[in-house]
C-alpha cells in the first residue's frame, strides 16, 4: 500500500498540480537557493507581475513555499520539508511498482512456458 506521508489526497493533488508547471518549478528552484522578493522573481519571467503572483499563490496553497512580509516587500522561500514529503510519496509509488514488477518477473521465471501458451492476437484488416 502507498503511504501518504502526512499528505491527504487533496494535498497531493495540490502539490503535483503546482509542480506540473515549468514556471512554478523554476520558482521553487530559485527560492530553494535564496529567499527572494516577489518583484525579483517576477523580473525573471516574460510575464506580468500579476501572473507571477498567481504562480506564487498556487505554490503557497500547495505549501511548497512560504511567503512573509518585510515592510512592503513580500519574500518567498521554498519549503524543503514539503518537497521532501513529495519526494517520499514518489519513492513509495516507485517501490510499489518495483515490487509488482519483481513479483511478475518471479512468476514468469517460475513458469517459463506461461507466455508460450498465450495465443497471439489475430491480425486485423484495415
Amino acid at each position: 500500500m502507498v503511504e501518504q506521508h502526512h499528505l491527504d489526497s487533496a494535498d497531493i493533488d495540490r502539490v503535483f498540480h503546482a509542480l506540473a508547471d515549468a514556471t512554478r518549478r523554476d520558482i521553487v528552484r530559485r527560492t530553494l537557493v535564496i529567499e527572494q522578493s516577489v518583484s525579483d522573481l517576477a523580473a525573471g519571467y516574460a510575464m506580468s507581475f500579476a501572473a507571477v503572483s498567481k504562480h506564487i499563490a498556487v505554490l503557497a496553497e500547495a505549501r511548497l513555499i512560504t511567503k512573509r512580509a518585510e515592510g512592503r516587500v513580500r519574500l518567498v522561500r521554498a519549503d524543503p520539508a514539503a518537497l521532501a514529503r513529495a519526494q517520499e510519496l514518489l519513492r513509495s509509488y516507485e517501490n510499489l511498482w518495483r515490487g509488482r514488477i519483481d513479483r511478475l518477473d518471479a512468476l514468469l521465471l517460475e513458469e517459463p512456458d506461461a507466455m508460450a501458451s498465450i495465443p497471439a492476437p489475430e491480425p486485423t484488416e484495415n
